[in-house]
């Protein structure tokens, strides 16, 4: 299930937005919210695939919100709708908060669905990308902070983590003029 989160000050344009984002893709569920403050109240409360956020907005505008829920759910696309284009607006909303589209009202109905189909893709790329990092370090995780720190001792200097033990446990201290042999890790006397 995908989740999209709605926000405009103006509950009709949220409307509209809902509307024609319905049957998009069957599984897709909505937050509408009404201002920043209450996007960020639902952000913070519920994971998003898609956040598209009207730019001017009183309080907490679109793009400091999208700044925020960049922090908050870094994997988030992030839209901006704003009635205005100004490239130094949307550059500064890619720049500063990673905005993925910077759409303009009034909106194409398809161009929307069409943006918004393209940001759900992306949604889904980045959510696998993230599922393979993860398994990835879970991989790399079997090994202990402390093994890794041994190979890194072991890399810089070979042998320096070979222990000789007695019979009862205890461990056998190498002569202080003693080198190892880095081949098979036994105590070989300098001559």
């Amino acid at each position: 299930m995908a989740r999209l989160l709605l926000v405009d000050d103006e509950p009709a344009q949220l409307k509209a937005l809902q509307r024609n984002l319905r049957g998009l893709q069957p599984d897709l569920d909505f937050d509408l919210a009404v201002g920043g403050a209450e996007a960020l109240a639902l952000a913070r409360a519920h994971a998003h695939d898609v956040v598209v956020a009207d730019l001017h907005m009183p309080g907490l505008d679109g793009l400091a919100l999208l700044r925020e829920v960049a922090r908050w759910q870094p994997l988030a696309v992030r839209l901006l709708l704003t009635g205005t284009a100004d490239f130094a607006t949307a550059q500064r909303a890619v720049n500063e908060a990673g905005v993925f589209r910077y759409l303009t009202k009034p909106w194409d109905p398809e161009a929307l669905r069409q943006h918004i189909g393209q940001a759900l893709d992306e949604a889904r790329r980045r959510k696998a990308a993230d599922e393979q990092a993860s398994a990835w370090q879970a991989s790399l995780g079997l090994l202990t902070p402390e093994e890794i720190e041994r190979r890194r001792l072991e890399a810089e200097e070979p042998g320096i983590t070979h222990v000789d033990w007695e019979a009862d446990g205890a461990v056998r201290m190498p002569a202080l003029d003693a080198d190892f042999d880095t081949g098979g890790g036994s105590l070989v006397r300098e001559p």
